[in-house]
């Protein structure tokens, strides 16, 4: 198999790669926008036990007020009408390249609703009453992290009817992205209180402008996921909450809503049977992902205390490892992650040495093709000595003519005499799409490479070049590469498939991110590097003729 078909046969695959993905992503259609004119709506849980609370019910509590929260990390917005977080900025993260705007991950405005809701339900959960969730009193409405302080605690008490005090309690830690969420109940009644601490999150499904793939890059998955006792991490799509509501038991886990870069996941404690569940509001284009904790009984004149962490902000995996099992395969790696995983830890490695992602990206480069150069090796000689063969394959041609059934049996039996393999160049080209797709998928889910840059006019490794130099030099590094190799392809159709492929792939990596681009140039030029090395050694040889 000759070099041209080598590069037909990745281009053909990596296309047919990339259209699948497109078509997991976009197969079904997506639902119309749906006005938003509620805050906040409880919504109800496979059992029940999380009430339908009408908008009249909710404004008729006592003012609500928003309080913030900051840490050196996250800028959390809480409305002390139900405690939940209704704004999460990411200040370590930039909305845009080169603007000073944090990244919003969470948010409540009216046309894209993202937020964390938490509460207590069960028989005496303040959460479970009818005249509406309570509205919490907090001493401040700004909390800041000071220098000096390794965590900040945000504590909001209300107390019901009976003299029941629950405090909810918002822990930030320097540095981190899980947040503690907490309740300590404080049972002054004479009677026993049994609650449920419930924790989801609540999305609208159609996908933002700002999220929406280019048509020739595969989009990333957007959408829920959890982890349980059986499964280490599963996908569940809108279109599966629409279809069915989850309901599903579980020792610890978490439950979880991911999109490209970023995810927010709520983590219960490990050592106790979770319920986790789904829903989608009616009449909304709104889906709620949550879980219920174990009930809890305070005994008169007690006190109890349940905890929960949220995980809200990138994907960074050796930190998501740390807060729950399994959290870190919301890295996305596809079915090739055993190859990605080692990828990508190799890539951080690399950048803690030279400190930059782009240099990183050609040490990898280097690397990978370092290993696989045995197999490039046994390619190159392949082609080398089908380059020998052109002078004899062109005389057969000459001697049969059109006659393609004498031309393939004269073209085994030189094969055969001379001792060459026709097939030798294709092992290592399918050896070598594996490890492509991985690293695809790891470059494309590494937060790390968002708004990173890499040198003059490369200032985001995660988009593409805004100049096309990159994917025209590609073009070129392609176009020389096919030059190079030998050929016994004899079709018309296919000669002139093969003089557009590098038109083709230039064309497609137009939109590519720019390290994935990088990659793919600094991979070429390897290629003609190796293959311009192992001619000139076999020409020495006596292996290796001009044609």
């Amino acid at each position: 198999m000759q070099s041209q078909r080598n590069l037909l046969l990745i281009g053909l695959l990596f296309v047919s790669f990339l259209l699948w993905q497109q078509w997991e992503s976009d197969k079904a259609p997506k639902p119309a926008p749906v006005a938003q004119t509620e805050h906040f709506v409880p919504e109800a849980g496979q059992t029940g036990d999380i009430p339908q609370v009408s908008e009249q019910a909710t404004t008729a509590n006592a003012v609500r007020k928003l309080v913030t929260v900051s840490s050196d990390v996250l800028k959390l917005t809480l409305d002390t009408q139900g405690g939940d977080i209704v704004s999460a900025e990411l200040l370590s993260h930039k909305l845009v390249e080169g603007k000073e705007q944090p990244f919003v991950l969470l948010t409540s405005q009216p046309q894209h609703i993202y937020v964390a809701q938490s509460g207590l339900v069960g028989r005496d959960g303040p959460d479970s009453r009818t005249e509406g969730r309570p509205t919490y009193e907090a001493a401040q409405t700004s909390y800041q992290l000071a220098d000096g302080q390794d965590q900040i605690v945000v504590p909001m008490t209300w107390t019901d009817s009976k003299g029941v005090v629950f405090t909810k309690e918002f822990v930030l830690k320097r540095g981190d992205y899980a947040v503690g969420v907490d309740y300590k109940i404080d049972n002054k009644s004479a009677d026993p209180v049994q609650v449920q601490f419930y924790g989801q999150l609540k999305q609208t499904m159609t996908t933002p402008k700002d999220q929406e793939g280019h048509a020739m890059v595969a989009s990333a998955y957007r959408g829920g996921a959890f982890s349980s006792e059986d499964t280490r991490y599963k996908k569940y799509t809108f279109d599966e909450m629409k279809d069915a509501d989850l309901n599903k038991t579980t020792q610890g886990g978490w439950v979880a809503m991911l999109q490209h870069y970023f995810v927010s996941a709520w983590t219960p404690n490990a050592n106790e049977a979770n319920s986790f569940y789904s829903r989608v509001i009616p009449g909304k284009d709104q889906a709620i992902i949550g879980y219920k904790a174990p009930m809890v009984d305070v005994a008169a004149g007690q006190q109890a205390e349940v905890t929960s962490k949220l995980w809200v902000g990138p994907k960074l995996q050796d930190q998501m490892a740390k807060v729950a099992n399994h959290l870190d395969l919301t890295v996305d790696y596809g079915w090739l992650w055993f190859i990605a995983q080692p990828l990508h830890w190799l890539l951080t490695v690399f950048h803690g040495f030279v400190g930059n992602w782009g240099v990183a990206i050609i040490m990898l480069t280097l690397l990978v093709r370092g290993i696989m150069f045995p197999l490039t090796k046994a390619q190159y000689t392949s082609m080398a000595k089908m380059r020998m063969l052109q002078p004899k394959l062109a005389a057969l041609k000459e001697r049969f003519g059109d006659d393609r059934q004498k031309m393939s049996q004269g073209m085994m039996e030189l094969y055969k005499k001379e001792k060459v393999n026709p097939l030798g160049g294709c092992l290592p080209i399918l050896v070598q799409m594996p490890i492509f797709i991985a690293l695809y998928w790891a470059l494309m889910e590494s937060v790390e490479l968002r708004h990173a840059p890499f040198a003059l006019w490369i200032t985001d490794l995660s988009v593409k070049d805004p100049f096309f130099v990159l994917p025209i030099l590609m073009g070129a590094s392609m176009w020389y590469l096919q030059k190079m190799s030998p050929t016994t392809i004899t079709d018309p159709m296919q000669q002139k498939v093969m003089q557009f492929m590098p038109i083709i792939f230039t064309f497609m990596f137009l939109w590519f991110p720019a390290g994935l681009t990088l990659y793919w140039l600094v991979s070429n030029v390897i290629s003609i590097t190796q293959q311009t090395i192992i001619y000139r050694q076999l020409e020495k040889k006596g292996l290796h003729t001009r044609t």
